[in-house]
């Protein structure tokens, strides 16, 4: 499995999010775990709002893995925070923070978090309280590195001003068609267009690379915002073409290029599944190791319905 720079360390261009388990029994868990690590995945995504309930997923890996010391070093998890579902809103306070890593901890049966995000920008953020938080954690030996997910670049930069330590990753939205950060900046400048619209803050893909902050793709194969895929998909059949061309060629299955896609921009990207099926976790992560040439990207990039000026 290809490698990808994560704060001061290296970690898999592929991770495995366990958002969708909270219906599996345990047997499916520990398949679709050991379906993970055969093919080079040892990082998992997990969140305290994943499941029926707060830390539900949590528990069900952990309740369903039952891992022992040894295998738990073995392994990296990683979960977020920030999001009140009961409430209807999001929290970074002090108080939250601390609380919900507890409840993480407990739910993964672990004693600590080798990476928490903070969920969903907060609007009444106040720094002070995260950067409090984030050093309590980490001299408690609770958390050992933070980042943030769906975060724009002036507001990982706000929490900078009180945070010290790095943040290390940003969990954002990618796939091929859904690829504002990443087609925007390319149709920069040009007002008749819907792609020159600036919905990020501005360069944050540039950003997160200048900052050494990894992003993690999150529906690497939704063709939008919960829409479903696009690979299969007849409204994007030029776009499916042209990956079926490429997975040919390249001997790998069509999820393979979608992966191969985000991990071939040379930002190091780490990509996120969800799927919940061993086959294709094993499928999408041979992506990783296929280096796809700049003329096949922007093929792919074109069918995918963005303008190239």
């Amino acid at each position: 499995m290809k490698t990808v720079p994560f704060g001061s360390a290296t970690a898999p261009a592929v991770i495995a999010g366990m958002m969708r388990i909270d219906d599996k029994d345990d047997a499916h868990i520990r398949t679709l775990y050991a379906a993970a690590r055969d093919a080079g995945i040892d990082f998992f995504d997990h969140a305290d709002i994943y499941g029926g309930s707060m830390h539900h997923c949590e528990a069900r890996f952990a309740d369903a893995l039952r891992l022992s010391a040894a295998e738990r070093d073995e392994i990296v998890l990683q979960t977020k925070c920030g999001i009140v579902p009961a409430h209807g809103m999001f929290d970074f306070s002090y108080e939250h923070i601390m609380a919900q890593v507890d409840g993480s901890l407990a739910a993964l049966r672990t004693d600590r978090l080798d990476v928490l995000l903070l969920h969903r920008p907060d609007i009444l953020v106040e720094p002070e309280e995260v950067a409090r938080a984030f050093d309590d954690l980490e001299a408690a030996g609770k958390v050992r590195a933070f980042g943030v997910s769906n975060h724009t670049p002036r507001q990982i930069d706000l929490l900078r001003t009180a945070v010290d330590q790095p943040l290390v990753a940003n969990q954002l939205q990618l796939s091929m068609t859904h690829a504002p950060l990443l087609a925007q900046p390319v149709a920069a400048n040009m007002a008749a267009h819907e792609q020159s619209v600036v919905r990020d803050g501005g360069g944050l893909a540039e950003y997160c690379r200048i900052n050494g902050i990894t992003i993690q793709a999150w529906s690497p194969f939704q063709d939008g915002f919960s829409h479903g895929v696009f690979l299969g998909n007849p409204e994007y059949a030029e776009l499916n073409t042209v990956i079926d061309r490429l997975a040919a060629s390249h001997a790998v299955t069509p999820i393979a290029i979608a992966t191969a896609w985000i991990t071939r921009h040379p930002a190091g990207m780490q990509v996120v599944l969800g799927t919940t099926t061993p086959q294709r976790v094993q499928d999408a992560a041979a992506g990783a190791d296929v280096e796809l040439t700049r003329a096949e990207w922007y093929q792919l990039f074109r069918a995918a319905g963005h303008l190239l000026p």
